[in-house]
């Protein structure tokens, strides 16, 4: 049975309200029969697990990674930044919560000392994540570590922590949280944070700490540090039967509870089901779609099967027709079998229960049509393609997220998948290892993790290097950019990956969402075309070409102008209006250094 960690939620805000930065409690009493039972006891802190356990991320809009639809593209990727659209309010509800329960559990005397200790590094570990979140965002915060006295209002306003006093305190819970923890929880308990867990999470943390974000100056010792921590949970989940899955990279989503998954949220129906809309194309959804649609740079990261990169000519795609039909070839056929499992192409049939008239499935290419308004007086609309040929919807890229699709779901039941979100794999922690090795001259250590990747996503060997060709400290460096991309492809990592390594240069470099479309070359070849083929057959390609397309927003003012002189986010105004005592950050006018 998976982990319940919504049952008691509304119950709890029932009982239990919390406060923000505002400090204005309204129902801040709780029931004293909830600390003579074991019951309610852990309700609580299923409660907690139900409010801040992480869940599927759709986040590849704003980044290189993808596009929700034409001109859907935030301020920030923009660069029309400014404290009201950018400004966080620090919400200290779950914060005050954890503090609540750890003070309670002083005096409880239902539980033994071992479930006592159990108890309080789950707590701890949720914590720790509550407040890395808020400082990964701006920098240090008011550290609040007991509950606050609310007839007592002066004592309510507190100052910022630094950056330094935030990361050590962080550190601390998750080391208290990591001495009591269980190894591993089994049967109803999994799920829980465990002790590998918390390792994993420490490491995560002090990797971004070590990040060119927290660390411009590239101390040596905050890389040492991420690394012993990252090695110490590497060799610690190995001991309880972690590893990198040894089934097919799709399956990581779909074979619960494999030796792969460290931190999950575990999906299940009906009473924790994952709403899927977004992210499945037009005709096979409602209420909203289109979502994480691929652009090009992520279609470009996979590389062949033999590990060489796959490179795009736009003007020999343009002009040398046998040289289009041989990119077609290289960008469908023994690519990277990661790119099949995370990317739906043009062209092939979309993996859901729905099907369309006559019994199609989705099938999606492009074709020619006069437009006076384009410049060259036509354009290419995007069509999922019914048996008879006759257009049935559309999107922007034409390329949509298959990784962690729940394939049973039909067009009534999008509201009720099953996936489970794995927001902790043993990849991450490999390779978060790997980074810092690189980065402390252990660079054999680090490209055997790059190794041991691409050898599990089933990339050949060759020349016993897997396509990996870097050498010295740079080139790998940007090896594990490049790797990180592809891995972990619509996991909501590459947003945070991007910042801390502060290369935002990365996405204003490609300036436009470009795409490529697959057009039929001759509609006529439509009325006795079997839909039943995909692009992987070679009868197939030759009816179409690839279009390269510049800018899939049809408006060029829609484009990444990311400020490269604004890395933490500002403190909301709202904050700052509250409580004269907090400071604004540097970057915008303010006094407090998010680096101390």
């Amino acid at each position: 049975m998976k982990l319940k960690n919504i049952i008691y939620s509304t119950a709890f805000a029932l009982l239990f309200s919390s406060c923000s930065l505002d400090y204005e409690n309204t129902a801040t009493i709780s029931p004293e029969n909830v600390w003579s039972d074991k019951v309610m006891i852990n309700a609580f802190i299923t409660d907690i697990y139900g409010r801040m356990l992480p869940e599927w991320p759709i986040a590849a809009n704003g980044t290189d990674e993808g596009m929700n639809g034409p001109t859907d593209m935030g301020n920030l990727a923009r660069g029309l930044i400014d404290v009201d659209n950018q400004g966080q309010k620090w919400d200290y509800a779950n914060i005050d919560r954890i503090n609540f329960f750890l003070k309670q559990l002083e005096t409880v005397t239902v539980l033994s000392d071992s479930e006592k200790k159990t108890m309080i590094g789950q707590a701890k570990f949720w914590r720790a994540w509550d407040y890395w979140g808020k400082v990964w965002a701006t920098g240090g915060v008011p550290l609040i570590l007991d509950v606050q006295d609310i007839t007592n209002v002066p004592s309510l306003f507190v100052s910022r922590n630094t950056t330094s006093e935030c990361v050590a305190q962080i550190l601390k819970d998750l080391d208290e949280a990591i001495a009591v923890l269980p190894d591993t929880w089994t049967g109803a308990d999994y799920g829980k944070i465990d002790k590998g867990v918390a390792l994993a999470f420490k490491g995560r943390l002090l990797l971004q700490y070590a990040s060119p974000l927290f660390n411009p100056s590239n101390d040596k010792v905050r890389w040492e540090q991420a690394y012993l921590a990252n090695k110490v949970a590497v060799d610690f989940l190995k001991t309880v039967g972690k590893g990198l899955f040894n089934g097919k990279f799709e399956d990581i989503w779909y074979s619960e509870r494999n030796n792969e998954v460290i931190m999950v949220n575990q999906y299940y129906y009906p009473d924790h089901r994952l709403d899927q809309k977004n992210i499945r194309p037009e005709p096979l959804t409602k209420d909203n779609a289109n979502f994480n649609q691929a652009i090009l740079p992520l279609l470009m990261a996979y590389p062949k099967k033999d590990g060489s990169k796959l490179v795009l000519d736009e003007n020999r795609l343009k002009n040398d027709p046998a040289y289009n039909e041989q990119f077609m070839t290289d960008f469908y056929v023994d690519r990277d079998p990661r790119f099949y499992a995370t990317v739906f192409s043009p062209g092939t049939a979309y993996p859901a229960s729905d099907v369309l008239s006559g019994g199609m499935k989705y099938w999606n290419a492009w074709r020619k049509v006069t437009d006076p308004k384009a410049e060259s007086g036509f354009k290419y609309t995007s069509l999922i393609f019914d048996q008879l040929g006759k257009g049935v919807g559309g999107s922007a890229s034409g390329y949509f997220q298959l990784k962690g699709i729940d394939k049973a779901l039909t067009i009534p039941t999008v509201y009720d998948a099953q996936t489970d979100w794995v927001e902790i794999r043993f990849a991450e922690v490999l390779m978060n290892y790997g980074e810092c090795a690189n980065e402390v001259g252990k660079s054999a250590e680090a490209l055997q993790v790059l190794y041991d990747i691409r050898k599990r996503a089933g990339i050949e060997l060759g020349l016993g290097n897997y396509g990996i060709t870097a050498t010295d400290q740079a080139g790998i460096r940007k090896a594990y950019m490049d790797e990180r991309f592809i891995e972990f492809a619509y996991e909501g990592k590459r947003w945070t990956d991007i910042r801390r390594w502060k290369r935002y240069d990365l996405l204003n470099t490609i300036k436009f969402r470009s795409g490529l479309n697959a057009v039929i070359k001759n509609e006529q070849d439509l009325k006795n075309f079997d839909w039943t083929k995909d692009m992987y057959d070679p009868s197939v390609r030759k009816l179409f070409r690839f279009e390269f397309v510049e800018c899939l927003d049809g408006d060029k003012q829609y484009q990444f102008k990311l400020d490269l002189n604004h890395w933490f986010y500002p403190v909301h105004k709202d904050v700052l209006n509250r409580n004269s005592k907090i400071q604004q950050n540097k970057e915008w006018g303010g006094t407090f250094d998010p680096l101390l």
